[in-house]
């Protein structure tokens, strides 16, 4: 079978809507080149970093880059995705340039092109995610070390909104807490909640394939017992007590459940959020402060924004 690439040039802020309308159509092997990744010194703070060829990534902005089955259909699902992303700017979102372009490649290409840019990489004090195809050996006794097979076009964890999410989450974690997770996507942030001490993790996500996807990892790493996955709109109808609730997605839809989140929280909860853009803190953290949250910490990696909020 042959694949045909579709590349969007768009900007940081845009990724993770850009990301999940390409999971919504079907995409597959999702690639993110951000030139924010040449420059950026994590092995300084968390451990080697594999080499980076500047000439795979665009001068300006973000290229986006996802594969789609060449087949009757794909006119249709290219029209429907530039449609989708056209529809973004209704959220003031900025979608940048907005080049989008498509190349073939056969089937062989497709299956080992993008898996260049994943490697292993130490995200955090204490968490390593490394491909499901990758050798890997701990450099640290009680380093943890999380498989992910992102074939399902989840991403690969390494995003600055889900490295602030685990490093938030390493922070705050009890042994013995019920976690609850909100838009699961790869299961990465469920996964990381019950190494890091988590009895149980509720993962839900309003996309089918993205519980499958978390499935699949929890699986991967032996702790399919403890992370209980469903399709579910956000909070609507859970009823749950949890010590935490973690959401990593975009601040438009985190203020649309921030009340399901207090009712679902027990007291002194935490109610982590990530993927917020610099521009829309204000709007969460003032949501937040409405509701009757205390916030507890504001972290921030590149343009992107994490809070950690107490229930009082």
């Amino acid at each position: 079978m042959n694949w045909s690439e579709i590349s969007i040039l768009t900007t940081n802020e845009a990724i993770e809507p850009i990301s999940n309308i390409l999971h919504e159509t079907g995409a597959s092997g999702l690639v993110i080149e951000d030139p924010l990744d040449l420059v950026i010194d994590r092995e300084t703070q968390f451990g080697e970093i594999y080499e980076l060829d500047p000439n795979d990534y665009p001068k300006e902005g973000v290229r986006i880059k996802a594969y789609l089955p060449v087949n009757s259909f794909l006119g249709e699902t290219v029209d429907e995705i530039k449609q989708a992303i056209n529809n973004l700017l209704v959220y003031d979102i900025d979608i940048g340039e907005n080049q989008v372009t498509l190349s073939e490649v056969n089937e062989e290409e497709w299956a080992t092109a993008w898996k260049k840019y994943y490697k292993p990489v130490k995200i955090s004090k204490r968490i390593t995610i490394t491909p499901t195809w990758e050798e890997y050996t701990p450099v640290d006794s009680d380093e943890l070390i999380i498989e992910l097979d992102p074939g399902m076009a989840f991403g690969t964890g390494t995003h600055p909104t889900t490295v602030l999410s685990i490093q938030a989450l390493e922070q705050y974690m009890n042994k013995g807490d019920i976690v609850i997770d909100v838009g699961s996507g790869s299961g990465v942030l469920s996964i990381a909640s019950v190494m890091l001490g988590a009895e149980k993790v509720y993962a839900y996500d309003l996309d089918e394939v993205a519980v499958k996807s978390t499935k699949l990892n929890a699986k991967v790493n032996k702790l399919h017992e403890r992370i209980i996955a469903k399709q579910n709109n956000l909070l609507d109808h859970v009823n749950e007590k949890a010590d935490i609730i973690v959401s990593n997605i975009l601040a438009e839809i985190i203020v649309r459940f921030i009340d399901d989140a207090w009712n679902n929280l027990a007291d002194g909860g935490l109610f982590i959020t990530s993927g917020i853009i610099q521009n829309k803190k204000q709007l969460v953290k003032e949501k937040l402060l409405k509701q009757g949250f205390e916030i507890v910490a504001i972290n921030e990696m590149e343009d992107w924004v994490s809070m950690v909020a107490k229930k009082a």
